[in-house]
């Protein structure tokens, strides 16, 4: 009998064999290349900078402040200092900004076109073979996000199908519903901590459409999983030293308890839908039945697993944090969602909304698309070449790092008028053509721009419009909004939020 539909408290405590090993596999993909790979990285780690070939020229950087370390102190001694840190830094030096972490250069690119190069024309020789992703890989395996080269290109080929508008549509009326059934529970004049809502909806969608599942009773022992892996791979990719699973430390069991609930949704959930007669009309199902138009091939069970862990967690962290800064924003904002909550009255009605309306809630998504320029979930992008190269008349060593900051780039005064402004009309079609190409990414771009966006931003548009036809959300006084800068972008102590019915 198939158990993905069951609570997770009906199923078994532990994880099987195989699946024990899927994940001593995963530990080994992600383990680093040497720290210094040879004379280079020596002399770079004590002059300071790395050789520059003849002709060519350093890109401007900022006072050393740690010698041998170069900047680690740079980015500010708090996570909540990085990202004001980072804004001075382009700034004070421009649109390339060379730093210096120990052996690894590091650039931070600012410019549209620079990052079109990165990212598009020459994504080839800039792959993702950087430490963020390494760690990364001790989670997700080598998915559409951590994987690279022509296995990653395959995988895209079998994943894109299951992402066809059609096919997406289809899953409206589970988002809807999921976000009906969460403000049914508010109360009116009462409090609550929105990112903890949105975490806990998004997580209910992703699980219902990516797996069929419902792990309503078990959504805080999920969240919680996801948060603490979340913050332990941001520990490790700083982390000056960083010894991982197998050794038996505190830091590593916690780890893989935490790994070991979230494989347990995902790992029975394929087993139970490999017995079953029908792969089903989910994501995982359109996975399963997916096929390489070239070679023939399906996923595997290995494959299937990094591919929906990957969409599990990015799609579930990700669309929560974008929904939950811009209800913050709004709530600061009652002109903008006044206006919003008219457009949302006058599509839907009294009913609920459903799939074909994102196309006519235009509003409402730009008022999402404001809400990601000025807090993006996926706040930083880094790429490292393949060989040495040049860009924007500054030399790039090979193994180095490129840093991308979408939360940068759109806050670029050369690019946005009144960038740190909330303005979702900016956004209006008439408006989107006249602005820099590269100038708004936060879904990245390129070939490899998240798989998932169409998904993410019709759920998104659902829940919104689903919220503020019948709520306002006004931030509790004196409530410290601060963000944290993680692998995403989150509230660092939530977003209290007194709810009021309209």
């Amino acid at each position: 009998m198939s158990t993905a539909g069951l609570p997770l408290s009906s199923r078994p405590a532990t994880l099987n064999e195989r699946a024990r090993e899927m994940a001593a596999d995963r530990v080994r993909k992600a383990k680093l290349p040497q720290a210094i790979r040879g004379l280079g990285d020596a002399m770079t780690l004590l002059r300071g900078a790395p050789a520059c070939p003849p002709g060519m020229r350093l890109a401007p950087s900022p006072p050393e402040q740690v010698p041998l370390l170069g900047h680690v102190r740079t980015l500010g001694s708090s996570r909540a200092e990085r990202m004001s840190v980072l804004l001075k830094l382009r700034e004070d030096y421009g649109d390339i900004v060379r730093l210096r972490f120990g052996s690894i250069s590091a650039h931070l690119v600012s410019d549209p076109e620079l990052i079109r190069i990165v990212l598009q024309e020459q994504n080839r020789i800039y792959g993702k073979g950087t430490r963020g992703m390494y760690k990364l890989r001790m989670v997700l395996g080598t998915g559409l996000l951590t994987n690279q080269g022509e296995s990653w290109l395959r995988n895209r080929r079998i994943a894109q199908p299951a992402f066809h508008r059609k096919r997406i549509a289809s899953f409206g009326d589970r988002m809807a519903r999921a976000a009906s059934d969460m403000t049914g529970r508010w109360k009116d004049g009462g409090t609550l901590d929105l990112q903890e809502e949105m975490m806990r909806v998004t997580l209910r969608i992703i699980a219902e459409t990516m797996l069929g599942a419902d792990v309503t009773d078990a959504s805080d022992s999920v969240g919680a999983a996801v948060s603490h892996v979340i913050e332990d791979v941001n520990h490790r990719v700083n982390a000056l030293v960083d010894v991982p699973p197998p050794f038996p430390s505190r830091r590593n069991r916690l780890f893989q308890k935490a790994m070991d609930t979230l494989d347990q949704v995902v790992l029975e959930a394929i087993e139970a839908r490999r017995r079953a007669e029908t792969s089903g009309d989910d994501l995982l199902g359109m996975f399963m039945d997916s096929v390489d138009e070239e070679t023939g091939e399906r996923m595997d069970d290995a494959q299937l697993r990094d591919e929906v862990m990957t969409i599990f967690l990015a799609g579930h962290e990700t669309t929560a944090n974008a929904l939950a800064w811009t209800l913050y924003l709004l709530s600061k904002n009652p002109v903008v969602a006044r206006r919003l909550r008219e457009e949302v009255r006058e599509v839907l009605g009294d009913r609920a909304p459903i799939a074909a309306d994102a196309r006519a809630l235009v509003y409402t998504r730009q008022v999402l698309e404001e809400g990601m320029r000025l807090y993006p979930p996926a706040w930083m992008i880094a790429r490292s070449p393949i060989e040495d190269t040049e860009l924007g008349g500054y030399f790039i060593p090979k193994n180095s790092l490129v840093l991308m900051s979408p939360y940068v780039v759109q806050r670029h005064p050369a690019h946005w008028e009144d960038p740190e402004g909330f303005d979702p009309d900016r956004f209006a079609p008439d408006q989107v053509s006249e602005r820099a190409r590269f100038s708004y990414f936060p879904f990245g771009a390129g070939p490899r721009i998240c798989i998932g966006n169409s998904f993410a931003m019709m759920e998104a548009q659902l829940i919104l419009a689903t919220i503020i036809r019948d709520w306002r959300l006004d931030l509790v006084p004196g409530h410290p909004v601060e963000m944290e800068p993680l692998i995403t972008l989150r509230p660092r102590n939530g977003l209290r939020m007194v709810t009021h019915r309209v």
